[in-house]
């Protein structure tokens, strides 16, 4: 199926009439993406809204830009706590600033980081910057491990950058060898 096929079909599950120039408008948009990950988008519309706009697809392409709320959950805590470690893109960095100067009134705090956010995003998209995913270690190390995991995990850190983030571990952690490729040693593990 071609994405133009693709975008049609889309918006005639959700019951959206849809031009035929626009069509050709989004699917021209979407065309720096890979075509599966597109695909992967699209089907979640289809899934989990009633009408389907451009940033709706955007903003379920896999590995691409959180949406704000997940943005603002990744750096929440962070809002009050140094020792949190987060693992968050240029955008959710600047935007974080933002909301730091606001961190006595918490809604007020969020309302400015997803605004900036929003923005920086679009921007971002406009230009078509690749994201880029970094560690913003906190004071507490043996907090840092659970979240450069699961950045490993969902791509947004290799492996081999995570171990050498883990310095404090006699052995690198299983979760890592296991992306990486490599079997645990037992007698490391068990040492």
């Amino acid at each position: 199926m071609k994405l133009y096929e693709a975008l049609t079909a889309t918006f005639a599950a959700v019951g959206q009439d849809m031009s035929d120039v626009a069509i050709a408008l989004i699917s021209r948009d979407l065309e720096q993406y890979q075509l599966k990950d597109v695909f992967v988008a699209l089907s979640r519309c289809r899934k989990e809204l009633r009408r389907v706009a451009l940033a709706d697809i955007l903003d379920r392409i896999p590995g691409g830009h959180p949406g704000s709320e997940e943005a603002w959950g990744i750096v929440a805590k962070a809002l009050t706590d140094e020792r949190v470690s987060i693992v968050w893109t240029d955008e959710i960095s600047t935007a974080f600033g933002a909301a730091l100067n606001l961190q006595d009134d918490p809604v007020a705090a969020r309302m400015a980081f997803k605004e900036v956010y929003t923005r920086l995003v679009a921007e971002s998209r406009d230009q078509s910057r690749p994201i880029v995913w970094r560690p913003s270690l906190g004071q507490d190390a043996h907090g840092r491990e659970s979240v450069l995991l699961e950045a490993a995990e969902k791509g947004r850190l290799t492996a081999h950058h995570v171990a050498k983030l883990l310095p404090y571990r006699d052995a690198p952690h299983p979760r890592i060898l296991a992306l990486i490729g490599e079997k645990p040693d037992q007698e490391r593990l068990t040492a």
